[in-house]
Order: structure tokens, then sequence, then C-alpha cells
């Protein structure tokens, strides 16, 4: 959820065979034959395409296309760089950021883009009655965002921000005409017909299908080469590889036994990218401490000992990947590349679980604890193979040490309400963050455990006071010292059980040139269509 909850990699895949992009340019081809569409896997369904109120990967990578914000991050150097704001000033005290406006961007609807909608936006985002909470948390510390005159907004802060330019200049940012109509802002029509400033525009979204989007010709920049995208809706990930064989899908990522054994051939490299590259981003098992079972540390750590995370790593993910130990990009500064992995070791886990009560004192093979047996569930998304295959195997392994797993599974938009309402005992997931911010406030402070990111109920007086110390902290150095303790709290208390950072595998047709993978990923704004030989 950006909220960032991103076990969703952003799906990709393939080309079409030269007959195909021959005939295309006859009258009467359907759109997604056209060679100038680019038809993109998405396994599971948005919620809403409203940035502000959006918490999941997929509607995060389609928003993208569609909305703009004041400032943006170049692709490589993550440098700040003007996007709807052609000039910022900041205060020399950090606390006050001016964005000048570009004249004469238009919304895809015609009407002008001003200073009415970036403070609309931000109203809205911090309005208790929007479901905006994985996004407040960002704001807290802006007293106010003002109207300085049609072209100009300024943000307030209460108190230094390191991030602040990056937060306030990439707000999310609505159309006010659109939404100012007395409607609920989270249930709006406009949810999902959304109206934006980008390089594309909203055409439509059949449910359980595909969402579609078009050029926008009103755009002002350069125009991409791609003219259309359609978002197509799969959820069986083996069925969509098929599709992408065929020449009815050009981007996809792929699952690591996809990547490994059926996408080597000479035919299908013949026709295919194959890009490998990582972003910040980890799995992880967390177990919810409101439950009775993982409120003692002595047990998050004991189930941690039980679980053979190199063993899965090589089986499940053929050795794809990396063991991380904490929330921080693996190859960041922020991460202390001093922890090392809990080990795989079921006696000390045994005795972890017996120092905090749990034996089986009536010898049915299950611990209990004051009349309690050791029996929870583990919640997962129908839609993953990966979480099928890890509950699996972790259901053994924890019989073997006298635990009892059930396994729940929801579709994906029941299960994201199972996680937000934290109606759950233990769940696998992932976070990412494309835009490589260090700030862990939205998933691990503890204020965040109503209504926040904070699914797991963790709560640390000394985490919170580094959590809140970093944020002010614009010595890079000094802050990486902070996040390193804050990183060693999070080994010791073990709320996740950290599991890994894998690579994206990205399968991209050859009917596109100029593919390149960026420090960000991949940019399909930039790619331009092969000519027919």
């Amino acid at each position: 959820m950006v909220d960032r909850l991103r076990t969703r990699r952003l799906s990709l895949a393939v080309a079409y065979v030269i007959s195909v992009m021959l005939l295309a340019g006859c009258s009467g081809i359907a759109p997604e034959r056209d060679p100038y569409t680019l038809n993109v896997h998405m396994g599971a369904e948005p919620g809403t395409l409203n940035p502000i109120t959006a918490t999941d990967s997929y509607a995060h990578a389609i928003n993208l296309k569609i909305y703009e914000t004041l400032v943006d991050r170049d692709y490589d150097t993550l440098e700040v760089k003007p996007m709807l704001a052609e000039r910022w000033d900041m205060s020399p005290d950090h606390l006050k950021f001016r964005f000048y406006l570009k004249k004469g961007i238009i919304w895809s609807d015609g009407v002008e883009f001003t200073a009415d909608d970036v403070v609309y936006s931000y109203d809205r985002i911090m309005d208790p009655k929007v479901s905006s909470a994985q996004l407040k948390v960002y704001y807290i510390d802006i007293k106010s965002c003002k109207k300085i005159n049609k072209y100009a907004v300024e943000f307030t802060y209460s108190r230094p921000y390191y991030l602040a330019l990056i937060f306030c200049g990439g707000m999310p940012i609505v159309p006010k005409h659109v939404f100012s109509n007395g409607t609920d802002f989270n249930t709006h029509r406009n949810n999902r017909f959304p109206v934006g400033t980008g390089p594309y525009k909203f055409e439509r979204w059949d449910t359980g299908k595909n969402i579609i989007l078009v050029r926008n010709e009103r755009y002002r920049g350069a125009k991409p080469e791609i003219r259309r995208v359609v978002y197509k809706i799969i959820s069986e990930g083996s069925v969509a590889l098929q599709m992408l064989k065929k020449g009815e899908i050009d981007l996809m990522g792929v699952r690591d036994i996809e990547w490994v054994r059926q996408t080597n051939s000479k035919k299908f490299t013949d026709n295919f990218y194959k890009l490998k590259y990582y972003l910040p981003s980890f799995s992880y098992i967390g177990w919810n401490e409101q439950r009775p079972f993982f409120k003692d540390r002595r047990v998050r750590l004991a189930m941690t000992h039980l679980i053979n995370r190199k063993e899965i790593l090589d089986k499940l993910l053929f050795g794809l990947g990396e063991i991380v130990t904490g929330p921080f990009y693996i190859f960041g500064k922020a991460n202390d590349p001093g922890i090392q992995p809990w080990p795989y070791d079921p006696e000390r886990a045994r005795q972890l679980l017996k120092e905090a009560g749990w034996i089986d004192r009536d010898g049915d093979g299950i611990l209990d604890r004051d009349g309690k047996k050791f029996s929870f569930t583990f919640t997962i998304s129908s839609g993953s193979k990966f979480a099928e295959r890890l509950v699996s195997i972790l259901k053994e392994d924890f019989a073997r040490a006298g635990i009892e797993m059930d396994i729940n599974r929801y579709e994906w938009a029941v299960y994201l309400d199972k996680i937000q309402s934290r109606n759950f005992d233990a769940t696998s997931l992932g976070w990412s963050d494309p835009d490589f911010q260090d700030d862990p406030y939205q998933i691990w402070h503890s204020s965040q455990i109503r209504g926040g990111s904070n699914y797991i109920g963790f709560s640390n007086k000394e985490a919170d006071r580094i959590i809140e110390a970093a944020r002010t902290e614009f010595n890079e150095a000094k802050r990486n010292r902070m996040y390193h303790r804050f990183h060693r709290i999070l080994h010791d208390e073990q709320p996740y059980t950290f599991m890994y950072t894998s690579p994206a595998l990205a399968v991209v047709s050859r009917r596109f040139t100029n593919v390149k993978v960026h420090t960000r990923g991949m940019n399909y704004l930039e790619w331009k269509v092969r000519k027919p030989q």
C-alpha cells in the first residue's frame, strides 16, 4: 500500500507476432492488437483510482500515468525536479515551502489547474472523514497550506522535516471542480473515473477485466509514442503467461519459477526482454501483537527460529533474493549490514516457547497455556501462489513444534479489508517504496496502530522517539545512526519475521525499443514502437 502494501510487483509482458504488427495498420483493428497499444498484466483489481484514498500498488501504478504532483524525482539520480510547479522557494529554517505553478496546465476535461486544486487536495488528505490515514502521517507537521495567488501555494510546517520537499511537493492532487460537488469523497463517482493532468487519461474500467488509458492529447509535454494502455486484470499468473506468449500481453512480472523454467527458450528470448533488478522492497510474516499468542516477544522470536528462510528461498524462489533483517532497503545506508538474520533453530524456538509458558500439558501434541491451545489462523490472499506454498511449509514446521495453524484464504479486496481492520492472527505480505524514502513512521509508529499502516500493533517507546527525532534530523549520517538503532529494536522484538528482498522479474515484448531499467525501475513513457520489418 503506498501505503505501499506491496508484495504486488507491477505486472509486465509480451510481443505480438510480425503478422499481427503488419495487420495492425488496417482499419477496424481491435485496440488490443494496435501496435501502439501496450497490454499490461495486472494480478488484481485496484479498489479505487482516487490517489488520495488508494492504498495498493495496482492503483498507484495506474495513477502515476493519470495524475501528477508539484515535483517529480529523476528516474536515475532521484533528484527532485519540477512537474506541475515550475520552481519553489524554501525558507532557511526549512519551515516554509512556496511552489510557483506552471500556467496553462489543463485537466483532461479541459479545466485549468490552479492553486485551488492543491489546497483542496491537502484539505481532503487531512479531513478526518476521508480515508487517507496512509497519507496523513506525512503531513501531520504542516500548520497550513494556503493559496498565495492563482499560481502559487505555500506550505508552512510546525517543525522541520527532512522529507518535507518530497512530500508536500509529491502530494497527490485531484481536481477541485470534479470532487467538490457535495458527494462523499470516499465513494465519489470519479474514484472510478479519474480526471488528471498526466500523459494519459482514463477511458474505461470494465470490472474484473481491464482498465484502459489513452494518450492525453491535451498534455503539455512530449507525448508518449504508446497511445493506449490496457491493464488486463488476470489473477492466475499461469494464464497471463500463456497470453503473453500468444502476444496478448506485452508487459508482465513473472514468478521465480517462470523466470527460471518457462522463459529461457530461444524463441522466448527472441521475442521478449527479460529484466531483473532490485527496488526497495521486502516481504515479511506479520504477527498481530493484539492477539494473545504474539504479545510475547519470546513467542515471536520463536516463530522466526522455526522458519527456515534459506531453504524456503532456495525451494520456492529458486534462490532469487536476499534474506533481510529489517525494513530498510538492503542496499541503502539506513540499513545496518552488521545485523545478521536469526538462524533456523527449532531447539531454541522450543526453549523460548517453554519460557513463555507454552507447554504440552495434556500430551495431545499441541502446546497450551492457561487452558488455551496454541492454535492460530494464518490469513493469505487466495491469488498468491507463493503464499500458498509458504503456508503449507509453515504448517508442517509449526506442527512439529506443537503449534496448530489453520489457513484462511480471501480474494484480494476482502483480504485487504481483513488486514486493514486488523482482523487476522498472522499474515504474509510485503512493502515496497519506489521513491526510496526511509521514513518508517507510517508503518511502525505506535500512533499508526489505529487507522495507519501499523497493522500488527507494534508499540515501543524508544522506537517512537527515534522515528520522531529522525524526521527532524537533516544530517544524513546522524539520521542513519538513529535508523540503525531502530533496525536493532525491530530485530530484537520481531514484530515481523523479515523474509526477503526479491528482484523484480519483468518480461517485455520486443515490439518496443528504448526499454531501460532505471534506479526507479522502468518507465514506458519513453518506450518506442519497433517498426515492422
